[in-house]
């Protein structure tokens, strides 16, 4: 029998991995032996390299760098690489297209869920119930914790979840750690108490050992978790030496199972349970509400061990209720290695089902889509294309009809998009069979010209250096990859440019963004967030004296209910659609503009704030469109009105933490030295910068005093007038300032040239240890002797052209293409006065 049809499924599946833990910075004290083996203490750890998973992980990774095979080599690689090294190298080859991450993990130096958005399409929160009943004990309240005040704080937060941003997709359970599965799902109130009291007892920091309150706190879980059909996870079989293995075997869990008022809490038995897998695979085969997961046992077991592992699961339990996960933990090294493993390993075990005779070929691969993808999308609902690993239709014995039939079903054409120097949104489409086959790994070609092309004209400008002779390749970055939520059958993709598949182009504004990027995290280990604000007007068409004019949708004022109402349809689209893409919208309303909007994302790293950016306007303009309006993102669009601005706001991080912000009372104006250095030096850059983010000659029209947009070269606290404002958003304490909002970006701009620009004079900032000057807290027009910022695009254009910083950090070649394209702009509208009214019909 040829197997080759099921190994090509199992690898271009992508993978749901539906329980995983953070990861950890690069100088955590959490040791990365700890990466290979559950030991924990000096004696026991000096055994662990010579368990056979040890081995053969520490070599995989070893191929995988191409480094020397050893414990050492690897560690010493990773030191010298870094940490986004090892996280691109790992999660390249992994292929996961979702991951769930339970944050309860207490590990040093650990990394927020916001920075692991980047690891895949989609990525939830599985909440551990311990760690919060633990964190919420730790907080300190009057007259100190009784049951009663402990349940209502616990159920009130545990219920709030799934309402908040960062809502959860599961609950999970240490219990098995703690005081063991037997969980009793009565416990008199009297022992809950008494529980509490010996917890409490201890003193901070909170550690819940206690079984009676374990129990009630699992139960209480269990009552939430039925009212949002949220899913619990539950550790059984091995795990580190806190646990007591004899109590972790899932069959203790049958009080629970049997309990009527729980028969319809989906658990999930993680870890297979081993080295009770017989056992699981029997409780999923007779109890309707218990599926499986298998992540941990691979890879941490021998080969042999991981594939009796999953083939004892496979014993009795049905496929539909089988998972996979990584269990990857604190290095990015785990993700990688749980993967691979899985998939040679669950090939090993339906080869020999068909073998066996137990399965068909046609259901093997169906099974392999199932455990590694569908089920885990179905059982966490979570906002996956589960379509594309459908596998419907009969198997064919021509490999390459597996994919292309099953991902036909859903979709026919995959938009490839990348945004030139102008700031303009361009794709091409090709058939999906085509963009699975071919383009992924060889890309698109695209003549060079694309990048010296203006506004005004679909040619090379003059002064790029750019021409028509040549050709580079838009490879796509498939971890961009979307289904198009307005049009269906399609999907697009974000691509970055190469000379040939492998090899940046020095001209791709998306290289050129982590150029930037890197230099500012190799030399001060700092990520730059980015959260961007879209302003917009919506426009209907009217016939004046015969010919087709765009006019706004209406004349209501800043903040309008009427407006709102009357544009709701247009915005649930919108919203619904963002949401499907994963881009979180933090708030929206009427602008002060006729017909015009204003929508708030939330912030992330750099790459991913300028790729949701794009997606957000590609998704305003298409909902307008199906709604018979154009959106317009044009800076100045009637020069008698407010303009349109895409305000950004900037943080820093280190570790996952924002070091923006000052630490406590020392700064003066609530921001860190590094922060103020940072701004300091966006701040003196800004004239030049602006060549970048307000990129036309209308740009200029916009950013004039006393329009909310910042004309003068300063900055304020909570300012509004003036170009960088500081800003403490709720939640933030008082005096502290956590970001910075650059309001001299428009979406004309180019973000990831714009996002590099500002990126740069940061990076200046820091090297020279630049200071602020004293805020403006007050009308910068009112202000005498304050500097303008330039007036027109000639002004930014000369400022760019005598700074040597931005040259040297964005790149030379670069630079003169950018430089070519704005003097294009400004020679076109110069001679064309009425031609900026065509630009709705490009922003």
């Amino acid at each position: 029998m040829e197997f080759s049809e099921l190994r090509e499924a199992i690898e271009k599946v992508g993978l749901v991995d539906a329980h995983a833990h953070n990861i950890v910075a690069l100088d955590s004290s959490f040791s990365f032996i700890n990466a290979f083996t559950e030991a924990t203490g000096t004696a026991a750890l000096s055994f662990a390299p010579h368990s056979l998973s040890f081995k053969r992980n520490v070599r995989e990774i070893a191929e995988l760098y191409g480094c020397e095979n050893s414990l050492k080599g690897v560690e010493e690689y990773r030191r010298s690489s870094g940490l986004e090294s090892s996280r691109l190298k790992c999660f390249e080859a992994a292929r996961i297209s979702a991951i769930l991450i339970d944050d309860g993990l207490k590990l040093d130096e650990k990394l927020g869920i916001e920075w692991h958005r980047s690891l895949a399409p989609f990525v939830g929160r599985i909440l551990r119930i311990e760690t919060l009943a633990e964190e919420i004990l730790d907080s300190e309240i009057p007259d100190g914790w009784t049951l009663d005040k402990f349940t209502e704080a616990f159920v009130t937060k545990l219920k709030s979840y799934p309402f908040i941003a960062d809502k959860i997709v599961g609950l999970k359970s240490i219990a098995a750690y703690r005081s063991g599965l037997e969980i009793n799902t009565n416990v008199a109130r009297k022992d809950a108490e008494k529980g509490l009291t010996e917890v409490l007892r201890d003193g901070n920091p909170t550690r819940i050992a206690d079984k009676s309150f374990i129990d009630y706190i699992f139960t209480m879980s269990l009552e939430v978790s039925l009212s949002f059909d949220l899913p619990m996870q539950i550790h059984t079989g091995f795990g580190d030496k806190d646990l007591d293995l004899r109590l972790s075997n899932p069959l203790h869990l049958r009080m629970l199972l049997e309990d009527e008022r729980f028969s319809k809490c989906r658990v999930v038995l993680l870890h297979a349970s081993y080295p009770f897998s017989k056992e699981a695979s029997y409780l999923a085969s007779v109890y309707p509400q218990v599926y499986l997961d298998f992540g941990l046992a691979i890879p941490k077991l021998s080969v042999q061990g991981m594939i009796s592992s999953v083939k004892e699961l496979l014993e009795l339990a049905p496929i539909k209720k089988v998972m996979f996960s990584t269990d990857g933990y604190a290095f990015p090294e785990t993700y990688y290695l749980g993967a691979k493993k899985a998939r040679e390993c669950l090939f090993s075990v339906l080869r020999d089902a068909c073998i066996d005779g137990d399965l068909t070929l046609a259901e093997a691969i169906e099974a392999a889509r199932d455990i590694f993808s569908l089920n885990a999308i179905k059982f966490y609902k979570i906002n996956v294309d589960a379509n594309a690993f459908s596998s419907k239709d009969t198997v064919s014995v021509n490999p390459v009809k597996i994919e292309s039939r099953a991902l036909e079903n859903s979709s026919s054409l995959v938009r490839v998009l990348w945004v030139d120097t102008s700031g303009q949104h361009r794709c091409r489409a090709v058939p999906l069979k085509r963009f699975n086959d071919i383009v992924i790994k060889n890309g698109v070609g695209l003549t060079h010209a694309s990048m010296g092309m203006s506004s005004a004209t679909d040619g090379p400008a003059d002064e790029t250096g750019l021409t028509g002779v040549g050709e580079i390749r838009l490879v796509p970055d498939v971890t961009t990859r979307k289904k198009i939520p307005w049009m269906e059958r399609q999907e697009m993709v974000l691509a970055d440019m190469h000379l040939r598949p492998g090899e940046p182009w020095e001209y791709c504004p998306r290289e050129a963004l982590r150029r930037v990027l890197k230099v500012l995290k190799d030399e001060f280990d700092l990520v730059m967030d980015a959260g961007f604000e879209n302003e917009f007007v919506l426009l209907k068409s009217v016939s004046w004296e015969g010919k087709e004019e765009w006019v706004p949708i209406d004349s209501t004022p800043y903040c309008s209910t009427a407006a709102f109402d009357a544009a709701s349809p247009i915005l649930d689209e919108i919203v619904g659609a963002l949401h499907s893409l994963d881009i979180t919208v933090e708030q929206l309303h009427a602008e002060a503009g006729k017909g015009q909007f204003e929508l708030a994302m939330g912030h992330t790293t750099c790459p991913l704030s300028a790729d949701n950016l794009i997606y957000t306007r590609e998704v305003i303009r298409a909902i307008a469109r199906k709604h018979g309006l154009l959106a317009t993102f044009v800076p100045k669009l009637a020069l008698d009105d407010i303009g349109s601005g895409s305000h950004v706001h900037i943080s820093l991080l280190r570790n996952g933490e924002n070091v923006f912000m000052a630490s406590g009372g020392s700064s003066m104006h609530g921001i860190s030295s590094i922060g103020e250095e940072f701004m300091a030096g966006v701040l003196h850059h800004l004239p030049s910068i602006l060549a970048f983010t307000a990129p036309i000659p209308n740009s200029y029209d916009r950013i004039q005093p006393n329009t909310w947009s910042g004309a003068y070269q300063c900055w304020g606290k909570e300012n509004r007038e003036a170009p960088l404002r500081t800003a403490c958003p709720p939640g933030i304490i008082d005096g502290l300032v956590s970001n910075f909002e650059i309001k001299s970006f428009d979406a004309c701009a180019n973000p990831y040239l714009g996002l590099a620009a500002i990126g740069a004079a940061g990076i200046d900032g820091l090297r020279k240890h630049l200071r602020l000057p004293e805020p403006i807290d007050k009308n910068p027009s009112l202000c005498a002797n304050l500097p303008r910022l330039p007036q027109s695009l000639p002004e930014s254009l000369e400022a760019l052209k005598k700074d040597r910083v931005l040259e040297d950090l964005i790149g030379e070649k670069l630079l003169v293409a950018i430089k070519g394209v704005r003097k294009a702009e400004i020679d076109y509208y110069s001679q064309n006065k009425e031609a900026y009214k065509q630009l709705i019909h490009r922003y």
